[in-house]
């Protein structure tokens, strides 16, 4: 059994009352005491340390300004409110301030529909929250079609907590900032490593435990793991068929091909320094060959292609699923929470990053080296409070705007003890019987993707509570990175270029996988497959890539 480095200090406290907090290391939350200097960094723990001018300048405004702010209503929020707006550390926040927050949010699923409607017709709300390097042409041309403000005059002059994070963090700078210097969002930030290693592979440790199996760390023993899945009946029922081994929504297998030394998940990887698209390299072929048999077998979900997260949500706690990839929360805690009470002897354990032909365990997962995940908050052209905003998002970046969206109010939803927050019971055994994940958003957000710092403290006492999402994570931690790639942005035209060739690739790719894995098409149209790929421009896309990876390196 691993244990994190992050993780030994807190499996004592997870499993005598959700005390994380009180026997961390470090105090990343902060104080939020009348701090005078600005805002360091503490490299041991990467958070943001409290010493900025957290109430400087408050209030921004006498109380009639009302900002619109367009972000997704994340989901564990929407279980029991319609609102951000509803959140006590937004309502805290506006008294601190004097800024009121109109947050609109798109109905699900509709929120890049949403976004270029609002673009096209310049109807951009004031702050609009969204994965900006993901956009056709980027961020850079966000900004050239007068959609989103540049923030670099804006942050020098009226965001000394962001500005500051900058200055002090050459990671965090070189992922939330355009190659030639452009401030464009105030970003999520994943500074602590050890609030970004939450997915991973995970298995019915009942079942390998009922079947004399250990957890599975290579290609090899998958297979085995699997093969005894489908045919040993673990789940006890008497009909040896109706065990799903590898249960997968969409391209969830893809995550083994780390196995062969590539990433099939997100395609593009990087070897020492070098842009790789997997479909293009040699053991892509080999890795296709063994998820066909596997599926030929019927050790891969059969109904992957069509299943969503309700469906793999059922497959898993109906005694169904035998494995699967996911997150320490939403799905390896939930469903602990969901399937104990009726499965008898129902159990999880996190598995390692299998090694294949590659020889390591390499990981998937880009967000394992991301301080900056992908998405923040910009300021659109039609903001006619650019000041009073900048001075707003930038709070969330100070000591006690960090604290306030993290743990929220002090005496209701957390205490202080020994100098550090605690959650109370009102999170931790709410009396209405909302899990945890779901209580702490009446309050805060401590793991839902917001403009702020992210505290490990308060992610992890919502997030690992359980002793076997601490031992995924030690697990996990040991994946090997090597392959994965930081935020980086190719400029506005290569961007545009790029979104045109891969919106065509990925498209193809999707259908030549699922019809060789399905075994409707052999694995010797592999060949033919990649050189259509070349004619659809798939090495001017690795060229449009590397370059943007060079530029990243290159910064200063």
């Amino acid at each position: 059994m691993r244990r994190s480095k992050w993780t030994s200090a807190f499996l004592c406290t997870a499993l005598a009352g959700f005390m994380l907090a009180a026997c961390s290391n470090s105090d990343n939350a902060g104080n939020g005491g009348a701090a005078t200097t600005e805002p360091s960094t503490d490299a041991d723990q990467g958070e943001a340390v409290e010493s900025g001018p957290a109430t400087a300048g408050l209030p921004i405004s006498q109380g009639d300004l009302t900002l619109k702010f367009f972000i997704d209503l994340d989901s564990k929020v929407g279980a029991t409110m319609k609102s951000y707006n509803e959140i006590a550390a937004f309502q805290e926040m506006e008294k601190r301030t004097g800024i009121h927050i109109d947050f609109q949010h798109p109905p699900v699923g509709q929120t890049t529909d949403q976004l270029n409607l609002m673009r096209a017709s310049n109807s951009l709300p004031d702050i609009v929250f969204y994965n900006w390097p993901s956009i056709p042409g980027g961020a850079a041309k966000a900004i050239a079609d007068k959609s989103i403000l540049k923030l670099n005059d804006l942050v020098d002059k009226y965001a000394p907590n962001f500005k500051k994070i900058l200055e002090t963090n050459e990671e965090v700078r070189k992922m939330a900032t355009l190659n030639d210097g452009t401030i464009y969002m105030f970003p999520v930030l994943w500074i602590d490593p050890a609030v970004r290693v939450n997915y991973g592979f995970q298995i019915r440790k009942d079942w390998l435990d009922k079947l004399g199996l250990k957890v599975p760390e290579t290609i090899d023993e998958w297979y085995t793991t699997l093969k005894a899945f489908r045919e040993k009946d673990p789940n006890g029922n008497g009909d040896p068929t109706d065990e799903i081994p590898f249960v997968s929504s969409a391209g969830d297998f893809r995550n083994f091909s780390g196995a062969w030394g590539i990433n099939a998940s997100t395609g593009f990887y990087q070897q020492d320094g070098k842009i790789k698209y997997s479909a293009m390299e040699p053991a892509y072929k080999d890795f296709l060959e063994t998820m066909a048999k596997w599926y030929k077998e019927g050790l891969i979900d059969p109904e992957y292609a069509s299943t969503d997260g309700k469906m793999k949500d059922s497959k898993i706690t109906s005694d169904k699923g035998g494995a699967f990839i996911g997150s320490l929360s939403a799905n390896m805690g939930r469903y602990l929470g969901l399937a104990q009470p009726n499965i008898e002897g129902f159990d999880l354990i996190g598995a390692p990053a299998p090694i294949g032909p590659a020889g390591k365990p390499y990981t998937n997962t880009n967000n394992f080296i991301k301080s900056v995940p992908g998405p923040g908050a910009a300021i659109s052209m039609n903001n006619k409070h650019p000041e009073e905003t900048v001075k707003w998002l930038d709070y969330l970046y100070g000591p006690e705007g960090i604290k306030l969206i993290n743990w929220g109010i002090e005496g209701e939803s957390y205490v202080m003890k020994d100098g550090k927050p605690q959650f109370t019971d009102i999170v931790t055994h709410n009396p209405d019987g909302l899990p945890m994940d779901q209580a702490v958003t009446r309050y805060a957000l401590p793991h839902v993707a917001m403009p702020t710092v992210r505290v490990k403290d308060a992610n992890w006492a919502i997030t690992t509570t359980l002793p076997q999402q601490i031992d995924a994570v030690g697990t996990w931690e040991q994946s090997d990175t090597s392959l994965l790639l930081p935020l980086i942005s190719p400029d506005e035209k290569d961007s545009a270029r790029l979104a045109s060739i891969m919106n065509e690739v990925q498209t193809y790719e999707d259908e030549m996988i699922n019809k060789i894995v399905m075994g409707i098409e052999p694995v010797s149209k592999y060949e033919e497959g990649v050189e259509t790929l070349k004619r659809m421009g798939i090495e001017e896309a690795i060229g449009i890539m590397q370059d943007a990876l060079d530029q990243y390196n290159q910064k200063k």
